[in-house]
């Protein structure tokens, strides 16, 4: 089963230099845990599997630590200034959920922008929506297990 598969299409981007208020609003309207920042998807091509230069990801995490630990003002300050952009790791959608995980695996990163082969955003995965299928994996295993067990 490949990343394009599983990962969930719809992904939110802002625009580099939006201010943080106006993210977490857009954050808190549709209950997103993380927000892309790019110019646009065509960006994408820049990167390879792993690492961002210009364009990155910023979870509720991010900006609460940042914000408050930097005092920052959110309704000035643009989201870009706190987006992780070095330790993004970028998944290409035609990988399969083990490959996937073999590259996720030594990153301290839970959320993973999905690329095309051209490089085209195609959605976004999570350690949360990964280990959830794992989960329903084992679950439909261990019922295959039960049907086949004699009856004694």
């Amino acid at each position: 089963m490949s990343i394009k598969s599983l990962c969930r299409k719809e992904v939110v981007t802002v625009k580099p230099g939006t201010v943080i208020e106006e993210v977490t609003k857009i954050m808190e309207e549709k209950n997103l845990g993380c927000v892309i920042v790019s110019q646009d998807q065509a960006d994408w091509r820049e990167f390879g599997i792993r690492g961002a230069k210009e364009f990155g990801i910023v979870t509720d995490r991010d900006i609460a630590l940042k914000v408050i630990n930097k005092k920052l003002d959110p309704h000035k300050t643009p989201i870009d200034s706190i987006m992780t952009n070095g330790k993004l790791v970028i998944l290409r959608d035609d990988m399969g959920l083990l490959e996937a995980l073999e590259h996720v695996r030594d990153s301290a990163v839970r959320r993973f922008p999905v690329v095309d082969a051209e490089g085209n955003l195609q959605g976004i995965i999570t350690l949360d929506d990964i280990i959830r299928l794992m989960g329903k994996e084992m679950a439909n295993v261990a019922q295959v297990i039960e049907n086949e067990e004699p009856l004694l």
